[in-house]
């Protein structure tokens, strides 16, 4: 069987699957499954045979989370969701990032209010991770615009990141047996003091496989008095992180990515701070070909005048072809891909429900 690109596309109404040939001349779309409800994040595993999993988290009949082992044709529940025990005090409210860890069978998951679970069954079964669910910051983390999450989860052997809206940045370096927060350099714009040892409200952390001591984030910037520290970079695996917003429309936004196959070259979405929409109204996605030295705007063929939509944290993603394209969804139902890697976008869906996140692999 040929390959094939999978595009996973979470959003307020369920999970959309699209699939098209490598040439990418057109997709078809399946779907929603967990209709109605609202799905925030999702995996493509394709370290054995191909499973895709999705989060399903509703309000009043409860957590869950979709498997599929037909790339996308049907789901079915996994045998268990995460919970708190009983005696821990909290509810989940969300489930925010689902990622691979090293084992085969290894997942992690990132939940609402912050805490992250660990599965060694394929989603089957969780326990609590208590190095991080129990830190001794954890009781004081503070909710973000999109609640108290746990969004960001980065494995790599033994050291993991983290990224906690509002709770910043947290490194394991033991294989998520103990965490530090490590935000030397991650400003809080929002708080008396603008470097705290934690508390930020970190949106998003990218990374490349090449390039493992380097570190991307989007943070929460926008702040006239306080300018530059919404886009950052590490060099020394997250311990210390530094400004790469000068030449940005704005150091306000939501997600941040990496080229698959050039680890300096790094993509966000600016949006202006009042509105988290698009700067007047034209949108772009900027690229650096520099790790954030420099940046150019990626517009061509996207609306010029009067689109006024936003990108969220996990709604932007690359597949890994030879020359990979770039995907992004928007609160106002738009599948846009931008061929070349970015160089001209055009709209592959325009009337889905408000898209939480994408996620997309060739397989």
């Amino acid at each position: 069987m040929s390959e094939r690109v999978i595009l996973c596309i979470g959003t307020k109404k369920g999970l959309f699957v699209a699939e098209s040939a490598t040439k990418r001349d057109s997709f078809s779309l399946r779907g929603p499954f967990g209709s109605g409800v609202a799905v925030y994040t999702a995996l493509i595993d394709l370290r054995d045979e191909p499973l895709i999993y999705a989060s399903s988290c509703n309000a009043f009949f409860g957590m869950k989370i979709l498997r599929s082992t037909d790339i996308g044709k049907e789901f079915s529940e996994t045998q268990s969701a995460p919970a708190f025990p009983q005696e821990d005090g909290r509810a989940l409210a969300n489930i925010w990032a689902l990622e691979a860890g090293n084992d085969s069978t290894e997942l992690w998951c990132g939940v609402e209010p912050a805490a992250l679970f660990r599965s060694y069954d394929g989603g089957d079964s969780w326990e609590l991770v208590p190095g991080i669910s129990n830190h001794k910051h954890a009781r004081q983390w503070e909710p973000g615009g999109g609640g108290l999450c746990l969004h960001t989860i980065l494995c790599n052997q033994n050291r993991m990141h983290l990224g906690i809206s509002t709770g910043g940045h947290y490194l394991s370096e033991d294989g998520g047996e103990t965490f530090a927060a490590s935000n030397r350099g991650i400003g809080a714009g929002f708080l008396p003091d603008p470097y705290p040892e934690f508390g930020q409200c970190v949106h998003k952390i990218a990374s490349h496989p090449d390039a493992s001591g380097r570190l991307y984030m989007q943070n929460h910037g926008g702040w006239p008095e306080r300018p530059g520290i919404g886009v950052l970079r590490s060099d020394d695996y997250g311990h210390t992180w530094r400004s790469i917003a000068d030449g940005l429309p704005s150091d306000f936004g939501l997600p941040i990515v990496t080229h698959p196959h050039a680890p300096d070259t790094v993509y966000v979405m600016p949006l202006e701070t009042s509105t988290r929409t698009c700067p007047g109204g034209a949108p772009a996605v900027w690229r650096s070909e520099s790790g954030g030295g420099s940046w150019q705007r990626l517009g061509r063929g996207l609306p010029g005048r009067q689109s006024y939509f936003t990108v969220l944290r996990d709604a932007m993603a690359f597949d890994e072809l030879a020359v990979p394209a770039l995907y992004f969804g928007t609160t106002t139902g738009q599948l846009w891909i931008g061929r070349d890697g970015g160089e001209e976008w055009s709209c592959l869906f325009d009337s889905l429900p408000p898209i939480n996140c994408v996620k997309v692999a060739v397989v």
